[in-house]
């Protein structure tokens, strides 16, 4: 699905909503992003500076999108931001409830001058509820849902910090998600909406797999479950040279194709036992196994056999594995820094966008396009000279 024809206005920040944005730019859509005339986006100060000398966390989120610097507290940028939507598809905002409303860009105000808009609303805990106003981070909305509660070895172990922000990004593609089932719903005569998504809500719905069971008043714990590690057939081994194997043989026939290739076949009928001694035999027997190679030995050796192993890496290794460069995920060309392209293989998104915008460098240009009145464009424009004078 291109969205050619869709213009987006992005005040959102950091990474979930610039994200989300992201795939939507990626797809063709026109993003706008709005930024404050002072410092902008955070994330284009943090973290460490790619070559344009801008954070990489706002390089990758950021690609081909428009920058305007609007005051959104001031008269004149508010004026020119109610003339941007009038001729845009989508305002996708992530500030804590209550702030558009006191900065009068909420969903009922901006819905006078475009009815047909689609607004989106992301934040960590949704609009209502008695965290509603609570400030977060991935990490604590992952404490919230389960996720690091899960993500250690046992009970009995401290949780572990996810290596990637995986609720941030998790709702940043679920809110890109909303927002294009938002648009075909407009084109099939359900005209403008309101969209909240809650960032809690979004992992909390990645817990499927354990929410029946801990809605029966079985509270699925770490470590005793099939997908934490209560099997050995589903683990992390370590190898002869301290590198990783993953064994994922969940499926009989992977384990006993495993088992033989190993030479281990006694361990075939052994296979998820429901007794813990057994289970801690086949382990130590798999420990050993394992330790006497090293990883690329093994991962060699099980190359043609028909089961689920892997290798532990990197991420360098990984956006340099084999398996990813005949994806083509990685995109070079042109003088933009190589970058993560779209991930998926569509013809929607044959064309990844690759500049960075500069901090407002697009205000004037955009605010003339969309018909905002030349006197608020030149009160903006004044408002912005004088502020770098």
């Amino acid at each position: 699905m291109r969205l050619d024809d869709v213009v987006v206005l992005d005040l959102s920040r950091l990474l979930p909503g610039p994200y989300a944005t992201q795939l939507l730019a990626d797809l063709g859509a026109t993003v706008i992003k709005v930024e404050r005339p002072e410092g902008g986006d955070a994330a284009r100060h943090m973290g460490t500076a790619g070559e344009s000398g801008t954070g990489r966390i706002f390089e990758a989120v950021n690609r081909g999108k428009r920058s305007v610097a609007l005051d959104l507290t001031d008269e004149a940028d508010r004026e020119a931001f109610y003339g941007l939507v009038a001729n845009a598809d989508v305002v996708f905002e992530s500030f804590r409830p209550g702030v558009v409303d006191r900065l009068e860009i909420d969903h009922d105000t901006l819905a006078t001058y475009n009815q047909d808009l689609v607004y989106v609303s992301l934040s960590g805990y949704g609009q209502e509820g008695p965290y509603a106003d609570r400030a977060g981070h991935d990490l604590n909305y992952a404490g919230l849902t389960g996720l690091l509660d899960m993500t250690r070895r046992d009970a009995s172990s401290p949780p572990t910090i996810p290596g990637y922000p995986a609720v941030d990004m998790a709702s940043g593609l679920f809110a890109a998600f909303s927002i294009v089932g938002a648009l075909f719903d407009r084109e099939t005569g359900g005209g403008g909406s309101y969209v909240d998504v809650a960032m809690t809500d979004v992992m909390l719905s990645f817990s499927q797999i354990y929410a029946g069971q801990a809605l029966a008043g079985d509270d699925p714990r770490p470590g005793g479950t099939m997908l934490t590690g209560m099997y050995p057939c589903y683990d992390v081994y370590r190898t002869a040279d301290d590198r990783y194997l993953t064994v994922a043989a969940l499926e009989p026939k992977f384990w006993r194709e495993l088992c033989v290739a190993i030479d281990r076949p006694e361990l075939v009928d052994r296979h998820m036992s429901d007794d813990p001694a057994v289970r801690t035999a086949v382990r130590d027997a798999l420990e050993d196994t394992f330790a006497e190679r090293s990883l690329e030995a093994w991962l060699d050796e099980l190359d043609d056999v028909d089961t689920a192993v892997g290798g532990v890496y990197t991420v360098g290794e990984a956006l340099d594995h084999p398996q990813t460069r005949e994806r083509e995920m990685v995109v070079t060309g042109g003088e933009a820094p190589p970058r993560l392209g779209f991930p998926a293989r569509t013809a929607a998104a044959e064309s990844v966008p690759t500049a960075v915008p500069d901090l407002g460098e697009d205000t004037e240009s955009v605010l003339r396009d969309a018909g905002v009145a030349p006197e608020v464009v030149e009160r903006v424009l004044d408002r912005d000279a004088d502020r770098e004078a």
